[in-house]
């Protein structure tokens, strides 16, 4: 017996499929901003001059070698951070995607050099970020983060 092909069907789980290894792409991109690790983090990231990443309170840096900077500094001198990721949402547009939500930050402060992390002061903070991804032959890949403070007491969105 032939069944016929259902295009939409087809349709519906490649962009399920899209949508899951975006997801994917996007946790390790956490995973490695947790595990302040600059190798996994390179794994996330397209090396090319047309990345970009705005850290809040940054201006924007452009290119591998200036993103990957960043990323070096910000692991050196945060001696403990955890994300709580919230409303977020996931859009696919061919080989373009972007997860948009809120990153609820719990994060160590004082020096980088002095003492163990749990005996530090936590703080806590809410960023909206956007993370765009690009579809290469096997992964998909960022090449652009922006976070943005959020204020306190700002509605949810």
């Amino acid at each position: 017996m032939v069944v016929p092909c259902d295009d939409d069907a087809v349709d519906d789980a490649d962009a399920d499929a899209d949508a899951d290894a975006v997801r994917a792409a996007n946790a390790a991109f956490y995973s490695a901003f947790e595990a302040g690790d600059l190798d996994a983090m390179a794994d996330v990231w397209e090396h090319s001059d047309r990345i970009a990443v705005t850290h809040p309170g940054w201006p924007t840096l452009r290119g591998w070698p200036s993103v990957a900077g960043s990323w070096d500094a910000i692991f050196r001198n945060t001696p403990y951070i955890q994300f709580v990721l919230t409303g977020d949402e996931v859009a696919v547009a061919g080989d373009v995607a972007w997860v948009t939500l809120d990153e609820n930050i719990l994060q160590a402060t004082g020096s980088p050099d002095g003492g163990a992390a749990e005996s530090q002061e936590l703080s806590g903070a809410r960023i909206a970020a956007v993370n765009v991804f690009v579809r290469t032959q096997d992964s998909w890949l960022m090449v652009l983060h922006h976070g943005s403070p959020v204020s306190a007491g700002a509605p949810d969105g």
